[in-house]
């Protein structure tokens, strides 16, 4: 599903990536653990087209991401990456449902078919009774939920979070890390998850660990 090879990457002087290479298969669940500053989410976000490396070599889905033009690779990324973060970036002022089915509009989806996919999905996240109600009326749970389902919306080949519990209670985190692995026994939905939850990343069928922007 996901091929990288050799990536490296800079920000000026400071080098953060130091040729870092990993292969993750269809349905596999993969944490990658490391200090602060080890180079985890500019991986991350490389790895989810958000920035491009220097050099080395990324296939996603049989697709290499080096040879897409922006208009592509901004398509691309709406149709095969879904992406979680700490914080939910729901928008305050669109109804749950609204936000799920955002990237299913941008993906040139009807209205009618992006909201019934949007409604089964926050149906299957437990969800039901809370589809026409704001972020600001829902916990941090929900919030959290609502972001998944619509990371899931539009069927994508992977699902990148970036510490997607930092900001859940306990209680609440351990419900989302189960929830993971449900998506996946259901989906078939592959997994990449940095974190410095150390249950949930050693739940992960692999456990990475970078350190100072290499794998070790």
């Amino acid at each position: 599903m996901i091929f990288a090879n050799d990536i490296h990457k800079s920000y000026h002087s400071l080098e953060v990536l130091k040729g870092v290479s990993l292969e993750v298969k269809k349905g596999e669940i993969v944490s990658i653990v490391g200090a602060s500053g080890a180079g985890k989410t500019t991986l991350l976000q490389i790895l989810g087209t958000l920035d491009k490396a220097d050099k080395g070599e990324i296939k996603i889905n049989e697709t290499n991401i080096q040879t897409l033009s922006e208009k592509k690779l901004a398509g691309f990324r709406n149709k095969q990456i879904g992406f979680v973060f700490q914080f939910h970036h729901l928008l305050p002022e669109f109804t749950a449902i609204e936000n799920v089915c955002l990237p299913a509009f941008i993906a040139g989806k009807g209205k009618v078919e992006a909201e019934v996919k949007a409604k089964e999905l926050l149906s299957f996240l437990g969800l039901t009774d809370r589809v026409h109600h704001k972020p600001n009326e829902l916990s941090g749970g929900e919030q959290q939920r609502v972001a998944v389902a619509r990371a899931l919306i539009n069927n994508p080949s992977v699902i990148l979070a970036d510490e997607p519990s930092g900001n859940l209670d306990s209680a609440t985190a351990k419900e989302l890390h189960n929830l993971f692995f449900t998506l996946r026994e259901k989906f078939q939905q592959t997994f990449i998850i940095v974190t410095h939850n150390e249950e949930l990343a050693n739940m992960a069928d692999r456990k990475l660990v970078m350190k100072d922007g290499r794998m070790t």
